[in-house]
């Protein structure tokens, strides 16, 4: 059925107006503002030791998440964000973590500024905790924030928030992700930002609410607590910068970090010529059940020292999980714009942002109204969006002699998103995120290869849990985890090939163990390459029933291929929920980067490297880069020249001897 639209929902989806030079009171809330005077003042020096400061305390903020959190999503993979914000709500710097999370931060506090500076009020003390996709801190309602105002002598100086991804909270399946589901109703509660902690006291009552619906409300509580840990650091660090240098000075100094920002980002853009550059990309499936192969179109046009991202021709919204709202198109934009335009420009959205634009129409998959199911949306339609993000800057970039060094193609086009549930080796319920995808293949550049199982662009501190953590921590065996070949985008400059897991459930008291997959790109490679390379393989995910692995165990053998294990293979759709027997086998296999360049131009000794280095199969080093190897492995330069002349004679159509 259709989605009905709901009145009065579009109160949290409204993004309050800018607050206007020099105003200094929203509400009841008094504003610590400073003029132009003070930031033109800045020494140097200040600046610069400050500005350093204030990027230190985000990550001082990281570790104190990652020190206080018991989740392996947020110990060993790094799934949080952490940002640091003046007092309108601009962002003036993130750390190095889940940078999505962190891109739309200045969504919530603004909004919570607009929306509770009366009532309840914004006091010293006070945090707010949001989930709400459509008011921003995160991407979907697994993604809560915690917002903190940090005031100076009675006037609101700014804001910290920590952001990180819960394992569950709550909806008709374990994690939060029901692939059944046809709208949020399915899925965990949004909740618009309220008062958790009341004049530095955590609301019990609150914490109640929020925990009640989650199957592991215990994991929860602490991660809570990291954030709100995380907060308090931020506060500290920043009291004492401002006891040491003063509250001008440190306000002036955040100021200028989004001015400098903005003006280097555009005197960048400046550099570059004008042009328009566009990108389709793709998501197959809703929800389970459906085939549909749905859109999104940006073109993005850069003029004089503008970017213009512009996303009509997106398909509208669907029946299913993959929605995302603003939030989450937001959350595809900037990862790209910092790691691929700004790698050499400090990090201050609130700057960056001002040098963008974005044309998106509401109701479409990566701008959903409520009510449209937005529990996956981190990893549907707000990764796709930047994937075509992605690869129209890294067009635009290639246009330059200089910029272009800073471009990849597109990286893992996708997130293998796999959910277990149950019970624990320890008896006690669990549910958990595998983050094995954590180490997708990197796009290939201009003048080399992707890195192979390099991450995710999106979190440049992302990392993949040790096997031995997931096994000590859950229910599961692993036959292996190992990177898989042709998984990187073929091309001149190879792009990063991604990996594979394999494993049993073991040693759980009830056997079985709750399987939740949703894993696109399977009908539509989903990250291209660039000049002639070759997009990444597909991922490709298979379930083999009532196999003979533990009987070969048993006997001293492990198998190494899924034609050894025995058993029925089911190759897995894009969205199901399962259970995994203790007879059977789950193996996932996440893609790499897209390539660069016509492979036709790899120069062959690397092509037979990679063959060697399980890269590259044999197969593909003659049908897709041409190269000839000898018996041992050895280019064979003469067949190689031949084999290539006649296949480029093919691609043009021409005879065979006309390449001669």
């Amino acid at each position: 059925m259709p989605t009905v639209p709901i009145s009065g929902s579009e109160r949290f989806a409204s993004q309050p107006p800018p607050i206007a030079p020099g105003q200094s009171r929203i509400g009841k809330v008094g504003l610590h503002i400073v003029g132009e005077d003070a930031i033109d003042g800045l020494d140097p020096l200040t600046y610069e030791v400050v500005r350093h400061r204030l990027a230190a305390i985000t990550e001082e903020m990281g570790d104190a998440i990652k020190r206080m959190s018991g989740s392996v999503v947020v110990t060993d993979c790094n799934d949080f964000g952490a940002a640091i914000m003046d007092e309108a709500g601009d962002t003036v710097q993130v750390g190095l973590y889940n940078m999505q999370l962190a891109a739309s931060l200045d969504m919530a506090a603004k909004w919570t500024l607009a929306n509770r500076s009366t009532t309840p009020g914004i006091e010293p003390g006070d945090m707010f905790l949001c989930n709400d996709p459509w008011v921003g801190g995160g991407l979907h309602q697994n993604d809560v924030t915690i917002l903190a105002p940090l005031f100076h002598d009675g006037e609101l100086f700014a804001w910290t928030g920590a952001v990180a991804h819960q394992v569950d909270l709550g909806g008709v399946s374990p994690g939060s992700w029901s692939v059944d589901g046809m709208d949020v109703f399915w899925e965990s509660i949004p909740v618009p930002p309220v008062k958790l902690v009341e004049g530095g006291e955590l609301r019990p009552d609150i914490e109640d609410l929020y925990l009640r619906r989650s199957r592991v409300p215990k994991l929860v509580a602490l991660d809570l607590r990291a954030k709100i840990g995380a907060n308090n650091v931020a506060h500290d660090r920043l009291t004492a910068l401002i006891t040491k240098y003063g509250p001008t000075t440190v306000k002036a100094v955040m100021k200028r970090m989004m001015n400098d920002a903005e003006a280097r980002v555009r005197a960048k853009l400046a550099d570059l010529p004008d042009g328009t550059w566009g990108a389709v990309a793709h998501q197959d499936g809703g929800r389970a059940g459906d085939r549909d192969i749905h859109k999104i179109v940006l073109n993005m046009t850069k003029t004089a020292d503008k970017l213009i991202f512009d996303f009509t021709g997106t398909d509208p919204q669907v029946d299913g999980i993959i929605n995302c709202t603003l939030a989450g198109l937001r959350g595809g934009i900037m990862p790209i714009l910092l790691t691929m335009l700004c790698p050499d420009i400090p990090w201050a959205p609130g700057g960056i942002y001002r040098a963008v634009e974005v044309i998106s129409e509401p109701g479409t998959i990566n701008n959903c109204t409520f009510p449209a199911g937005v529990g996956k949306a981190s990893v549907g339609s707000a990764w796709a969006t930047q994937n075509a993000v992605s690869e129209t800057v890294a067009s635009m970039l290639a246009t330059h002699p200089v910029h272009s060094k800073q471009l990849m193609s597109v990286c893992c086009g996708s997130w293998d998103l796999t959910i277990l549930a149950g019970v624990d080796q320890r008896g006690s319920g669990f549910v958990t995120m595998l983050c094995d995808a954590m180490a997708g293949g990197l796009g290939a550049k201009v003048d080399g290869d992707g890195v192979d199982t390099g991450g995710e662009n999106c979190i440049p501190m992302g990392r993949v849990a040790d096997v031995e953590i997931n096994e000590f921590s859950f229910p599961i065996l692993y036959l292996w985890r190992r990177e898989e070949a042709d998984s990187g985008g073929a091309g001149r400059y190879r792009g990063g090939v991604g990996a594979s897991s394999c494993f049993v459930p073991h040693d759980s008291p009830v056997g079985d163990v709750h399987l939740v997959i949703s894993a696109p790109g399977k009908a539509v490679p989903q990250a291209p390459g660039l000049s002639g390379g070759y997009p990444a393989a597909t991922q490709y995910d298979v379930l083999v029933r009532n196999s003979s692995v533990r009987d070969q165990l048993a006997s001293g053998v492990l198998p190494t291929s899924l034609e050894d294990m025995g058993g029925e293979l089911q190759t897995v759709p894009p969205h199901l929920e399962t259970e995994l027997g203790t007879a059977d086998v789950y193996y996932t296999h996440w893609q790499g980067g897209g390539g660069m360049g016509d492979p036709f131009l790899r120069q062959p000794e690397l092509v037979a490297a990679d063959v060697r280095n399980r890269k590259v199969s044999h197969r593909a080093a003659i049908e897709i880069y041409g190269v000839v190897l000898d018996a041992h492995g050895e280019v064979d330069p003469a067949e190689t020249t031949r084999h290539r002349s006649a296949a480029r004679a093919a691609r043009a159509g021409l005879p065979i001897a006309a390449s001669k």
